[in-house]
């Protein structure tokens, strides 16, 4: 049996996606800007350009697809320590840039984080869907 949900008063219906936990989604996008800034280092953008800060808030949209809109500030948290210490300011040295550059910053990843996870919150009605065995011929003659 598979679940499936719609939208209340839509007659379109589309299978049930279970989202990430809040703690793992946080892990899960530690583990992921721990990835994204040495391949950023390799490819040879590891400065504050909007290469880098693109890359930070396309990988803030990924997590937000597969985690809750709670966990929507500590993914944008983990993009911004990371950001801040190894882009910005580099050698992992986190320092304040006024508070108009890094709440711009924050507001841009939790932005971004949940572009995609919202729309997966609105309410939803569960419906059942059962695949019904066809008719065995043999033992029901009447059916034709």
């Amino acid at each position: 049996m598979r679940l499936y949900r719609a939208r209340p008063g839509r007659r379109s219906f589309r299978p049930l996606v279970q989202r990430l936990p809040v703690s793992m989604s946080g892990a899960v996008a530690l583990g992921g800007f721990a990835v994204l800034a040495p391949t950023l280092a390799v490819v040879g953008e590891l400065h504050a350009t909007w290469f880098a800060l693109s890359g930070f808030t396309v990988l803030c949209v990924l997590l937000g697809a597969l985690s809750r809109p709670t966990a929507a500030p500590l993914i944008a948290g983990a993009g911004w320590l990371f950001f801040n210490g190894f882009v910005v300011h580099r050698y992992a040295t986190l320092e304040w840039g006024g508070a108009g550059v890094e709440f711009t910053r924050l507001g841009l990843f939790t932005a971004a984080a949940l572009l995609l996870s919202l729309p997966a919150a609105l309410p939803r009605r569960t419906v059942r869907v059962q695949v019904l065995p066809a008719p065995d011929r043999a033992r029901n003659p009447g059916l034709t």
